[in-house]
């Protein structure tokens, strides 16, 4: 898989103005009329006015709310240079997305891996920015082959993380993720097992008529043991991997 990085590599010098590239600084402080002032770590200084903060959550007057403006003090930001007004150099963070927009409805192809902080976690899922605040939406089903019940079981608000594109809706710029399908093959998760290893795993879900429970071994590679009295879900054991069947891409688990 190729990997797609939205996010700038560390530090950019100001030779990066001439370029025209993505830069990056922390905001110190955004002021009352809800500009942001931010400062690169090679000392170089800006503004982002508030106009230029966001070209995707806007109120009426097509103007980031007031709140958003507030939180992005002390964080880190993406922007592109704009221009000149007096002594100020105007940055501008809309520009960045634009281009990032632009990026993914021209080049970014279904199962390329994108670098990604997690923003936001919900019940159905999180939501995944890929870079410059264009987010992706990673269903809970696509955190793991082992069902969770939450998201938080896999992952964590500020997190950095490698996701694949799943769909891309190059119309509305949509993007759809997947966090499993960097987890590797299940084969892959096998290969690191032989029968007759004791490990420990995490009780997933018991069976209704009492056939078996599902343990899981990694977030791709669960197994099944005979059902047992009194486990319950998310409850760590230990078992014994008494065969893998790489046919029927089946683990049989004894509790131990």
């Amino acid at each position: 898989m190729s990997t797609f990085n939205f996010f700038p590599e560390g530090w950019k010098s100001e030779n990066s103005i001439i370029k025209n590239d993505i830069l990056q600084g922390i905001v110190e402080k955004c002021d009352e009329d809800y500009n942001l002032y931010v400062k690169m770590e090679n000392g170089l200084q800006g503004i982002i006015p508030r106009k230029e903060i966001e070209m995707f959550k806007l109120d009426k007057k097509g103007y980031p709310k007031e709140s958003l403006c507030k939180n992005k003090e002390h964080k880190y930001v993406q922007f592109k240079v704009k221009g000149k007004e007096g002594d100020n150099i105007i940055f501008s963070r809309k520009a960045a997305q634009m281009q990032v927009v632009d990026s993914i409805r021209r080049d970014l192809e279904v199962g390329q891996v994108v670098k990604g902080i997690v923003k936001n976690i919900t019940p159905y899922g999180a939501f995944i920015d890929i870079g410059c605040g264009v987010v992706g939406l990673v269903h809970i089903e696509d955190l793991s082959v082992a069902r969770i019940k939450s998201p938080y079981e896999r992952i964590k608000i500020g997190q950095k993380l490698n996701i694949v594109v799943k769909y891309i809706d190059r119309s509305t710029g949509k993007i759809t993720l997947s966090y499993k399908d960097t987890l590797g093959t299940w084969e892959e998760n096998a290969d690191n097992y032989i029968a007759g290893m004791r490990v420990k795993g995490i009780v997933r879900e018991t069976e209704k008529n009492k056939n078996g429970i599902f343990i899981e071994i990694t977030p791709n590679l669960v197994g099944m043991a005979e059902y047992k009295e009194g486990l319950n879900y998310g409850e760590e054991v230990k078992v014994s991997i008494k065969k893998i069947d790489y046919d029927k891409k089946k683990v049989k688990l004894i509790l131990v």
